[in-house]
């Protein structure tokens, strides 16, 4: 069975967990980090070498999950992202 959390009025809802971010998508721009209290990402230096289209070191960061435990499930990094580079799973209660 799935985790299930439960609104302030008492709804139940399934929060889905950060699980990894798309390197290949994501641009950088820290939206997901600023969105996110919960200090779950941090920027870090592309996994790859090379410049990027504008042939300089500019946007050579990407998003990355440093804290995956913090995640609450919320989604709000996803929500605000415009390249749609966030994978969430549900959690399965053990």
């Amino acid at each position: 069975m799935a985790i299930v959390g439960y609104t302030r009025g008492g709804k139940t809802w399934i929060p889905k967990f950060i699980e990894s971010i798309d390197v290949d998508k994501c641009i950088g721009c820290g939206r997901c980090y600023k969105v996110c209290g919960m200090d779950v990402l941090e920027l870090i230096e592309k996994p790859f070498e090379g410049d990027d289209e504008y042939g300089d070191d500019m946007g050579n960061k990407v998003m990355s999950v440093a804290n995956s435990e913090n995640c609450i499930g919320c989604e709000a990094c996803a929500r605000v992202c415009t390249k749609r580079c966030h994978v969430h799973i549900e959690v399965r209660d053990e």
